[in-house]
């Protein structure tokens, strides 16, 4: 949406957030306040023993984190009028980095505690491509979308959910709440049928050409 100062600033929010949480993590109590820097946690969380922790927790998130912060504490500051605006190529990084760090801790810590399958999906879900035309309302989702078709929403709907399922009903509800009656809602899931994978439940998923055709869509048509 073009407010890239402001996820940037968020970015460094999220950072001091993950820091904060593998310092407790290795059993530090990390400062509060105006106390917080970067740095020494960062550096902190390096010196610990190999055998201590996860080198994922004690290099390569906080590199990563050291990556966004970097950026988030230098927002606006690097935006000269007859340059490229590099707060907007920052952000697109920042976000892209921010979404795999996530991705790496719910990996690092399902063992045990989240069923397997439950965090790869969480983790796929994170680290795919993330579109404005996309508009989602207390779980109910909306696709801005030039000459859109039921059988388009239906796609994007189901490639919205991937790598999870939708029912057929909660399907047809999401084509019926972007402007299409009924009628034409049952038709397009219909239509769409050799694009998706059918539990035997009436619970959909999009199968790689569907996956493909969603895309064709996005590039296409979204406004």
């Amino acid at each position: 949406m073009g407010e890239w100062e402001d996820s940037l600033a968020k970015a460094g929010k999220f950072v001091e957030a993950v820091l904060k949480a593998l310092f407790v993590h290795v059993g530090e109590s990390p400062p509060t306040g105006r106390g917080f820097k970067a740095d020494p946690i960062i550096t902190g969380l390096a010196n610990k023993p190999q055998n201590s922790c996860d080198d994922s927790i004690r290099l390569t998130i906080p590199r990563a984190c050291r990556f966004v912060y970097d950026i988030a504490s230098n927002r606006g500051g690097r935006h000269d009028p007859e340059e490229i605006n590099a707060n907007e190529m920052d952000a697109n990084a920042s976000v892209s980095t921010c979404s795999w760090i996530l991705a790496e801790m719910i990996r690092l810590s399902q063992k045990g505690v989240v069923d397997l399958e439950e965090a790869r999906k969480l983790v796929d879900s994170l680290t795919r491509k993330k579109y404005p035309f996309i508009e989602e309302v207390d779980g109910r989702v909306y696709f801005h979308l030039e000459k859109k078709t039921a059988p388009d929403v239906a796609l994007l709907a189901l490639d919205h959910a991937y790598p999870g399922r939708l029912s057929k009903q909660n399907l047809i509800d999401a084509i019926k709440r972007n402007g299409f009656s009924s009628d034409n809602a049952r038709k397009a899931v219909q239509s769409i049928s050799h694009f998706v994978d059918n539990d035997g439940n009436d619970r959909l998923r999009l199968l790689a050409p569907g996956l493909r055709r969603a895309e064709e869509i996005i590039k296409t048509k979204a406004v």
